[in-house]
């Protein structure tokens, strides 16, 4: 077995979310991608890989084999190019793989990354292509959705936690108004400037989805591409002047919800993929400053933060509702807006937390204003759900090395 090199975040790379109608795949990548190669100050010819998170272009574009088309648009004909799947997890996955790379010794530079349009393809094709990460055939055949799934999780924890659903609904709302906060001020977001002045009583009164979720628990489906630049460890000190070193990266599997049943609001896969990557970390819960994590629904925020294991199982609610999780709480979630606040490019969406918590531990929030910075964070944590619980990947970022 190859001893493990230290590997870090040289340079990373975001586009705004939102409607890109006059850009493609491609296009929307290559953008990102420079910011990252850019913010690295690497020459390009370095990067000696491509790895791509994509998981709706098939329906959406008509393209999936995206790899070769993305190094030639950044003039790197010749080298490894790979697309990754994992649904929403898409990115994350291909970040792990190369994280993996570069620690083994195959690689020094590797670029990674994700891309998605969904806002661009339309209601009913984006629907579809993200539809497609349920199990086909006993789920979405049966009328499944997302907002359906995570419905049933609400009303799962509701009965589990012995909470009246009325109120479970006024906590989740919290995350909501949190959220939406946040991403009214993030340039990146697709609601920048937006539903700041979100309420309680707006998001329980808004338009019912799926019961007890309503359009404001919900995330939006947008268009978007992140990237970031990993490089070897000793490489990464002599390009840079604050790496920002990987030090867990974990990802797990499982079926379809109706194999998981009543694991929806303990779901094994996040457990595990969490407490992998704060074993290789040599860290626990209580050592992360900053988390981006996957609230595609407000309840999902809530789930998550107790499998990670930031908070009792039952209290997840309470401590959203208390104010634990603000920017300026015990444990700050989401302060780039989530996926509610931000938008949810699938594909995109694990570098997009990547890029926040790169940001974030470096003390560079440009171009997100202070308001937005938590201050001394020293250790973040990423969490990316793919599908209906079945692929969960969480990645350890720190301004240290393992084990100084």
């Amino acid at each position: 077995m190859r001893e493990m090199r230290d590997v870090a975040v040289i340079g990373v790379g975001h586009t705004k979310f939102g409607l890109h109608t006059d850009k493609s795949l491609v296009d929307l990548f290559g953008e990102a991608a420079l910011q990252a190669i850019h913010d690295a100050g690497v020459d390009r010819k370095k990067i000696e890989a491509i790895y791509i998170g994509q998981h709706g272009g098939g329906i959406t574009d008509g393209t999936t084999n995206l790899g070769g088309f993305m190094a030639e648009e950044l003039g790197l004909r010749g080298i490894p190019s790979l697309r990754f799947e994992g649904a929403c997890a898409s990115s994350t996955v291909a970040f792990r793989e190369a994280y993996r790379e570069i620690a083994g010794g195959w690689h020094d530079i590797m670029l990674v990354g994700g891309v998605e349009r969904l806002l661009s393809a339309g209601t009913s094709v984006g629907t579809k292509s993200l539809a497609s990460a349920v199990d086909g055939i006993y789920e979405s055949n049966a009328g499944l959705t997302f907002p359906g799934v995570f419905a049933l999780a609400a009303r799962l924890y509701a009965a589990e936690y012995d909470i009246p659903l009325d109120e479970l609904r006024e906590k989740m709302a919290h995350v909501s108004v949190k959220n939406h906060k946040n991403g009214a001020l993030n340039p990146l977001a697709q609601w920048y400037g937006k539903y700041g002045d979100l309420t309680i009583d707006k998001v329980v009164n808004s338009k019912m989805v799926a019961s007890p979720l309503t359009l404001m628990d919900c995330c939006p489906m947008t268009d978007g591409a992140t990237a970031c630049v990993l490089a070897e460890g000793g490489i990464a000190e002599k390009l840079v002047d604050k790496p920002i070193y990987v030090l867990g990266a974990a990802e797990a599997g499982a079926g379809g919800i109706y194999r998981q049943k009543a694991e929806m609001i303990r779901p094994m896969t996040r457990i595990k993929s969490s407490k992998d990557a704060f074993e290789e970390a040599k860290l626990t819960p209580d050592d992360i400053d900053i988390v981006e994590l996957h609230d595609c629904f407000t309840i999902a925020e809530i789930i998550a933060s107790e499998a990670i294991g930031f908070f009792e199982f039952g209290e997840g609610a309470d401590a959203v509702a208390e104010g634990k999780t603000k920017i300026n709480g015990k444990l700050p979630i989401n302060p780039s807006g989530g996926l509610i606040g931000k938008g949810h490019p699938v594909g995109a969406t694990g570098t997009s937390q990547i890029y926040l918590v790169t940001k974030q531990l470096r003390g560079d929030m440009d171009p997100m204003p202070d308001e937005l910075h938590v201050h001394g964070a020293e250790a973040g944590m990423t969490d990316t759900l793919g599908g209906d619980f079945s692929t969960l990947s969480n990645i350890i970022l720190s301004v240290r090395r393992r084990g100084e």
